[in-house]
């Protein structure tokens, strides 16, 4: 009885949907704001300003510069102008070289994480992001072949100005 129980248990469950499939993904939840070396999950509400960044078939982004302050909440707009599916996830080189080549061994590996965007060809995603840390840190498209193909982009993140003097 057990076994055909387990067997019917799986045939009814749903599929399972991929990260990095053609197909969009479900809405996100609210992100867990987990402090990472390059910032934190961001309120929308919060930010200060907004940036494009556009990503292409050539694996290029534009821009592959971004500058931002220290503190500074910003909403990025990531346009997917391809025909495959792309992503912008935000981290150190040394976490997108570990993600990267991850993605080449399990290239459906699920992952939704907040700074992180997977956007399918013609469309549209969102990052809110706060950086409260300053330093040097990479954008990149970790889909398989498309890292190693170059889809890098790099933020610079200012040290905040002290407003109080000594």
């Amino acid at each position: 009885m057990r076994p055909a129980l387990i067997l019917a248990a799986a045939l009814l469950a749903p599929p399972l949907v991929l990260a990095h499939g053609e197909k969009a993904h479900a809405p996100k939840a609210a992100p867990a704001a987990e402090q990472k070396p390059w910032g934190i999950a961001g309120d929308a509400k919060a930010a200060a300003r907004s940036i494009e960044v556009r990503m292409s078939d050539a694996m290029r982004f534009t821009p592959a510069r971004l500058e931002v302050r220290e503190g500074e909440t910003v909403r990025f707009v990531v346009r997917n102008d391809g025909r495959t599916m792309h992503e912008f996830v935000i981290g150190t080189k040394a976490e997108n070289d570990a993600h990267a080549a991850l993605m080449m061994k399990f290239p459906d590996m699920e992952h939704d994480e907040p700074w992180m965007a997977h956007v399918p060809p013609g469309q549209a995603g969102e990052i809110v992001w706060t950086f409260n840390r300053a330093g040097e840190f990479d954008f990149a498209c970790l889909i398989a072949g498309h890292y190693q193909a170059g889809m890098v982009g790099k933020i610079v993140v200012a040290p905040a100005t002290n407003k109080r003097s000594s």
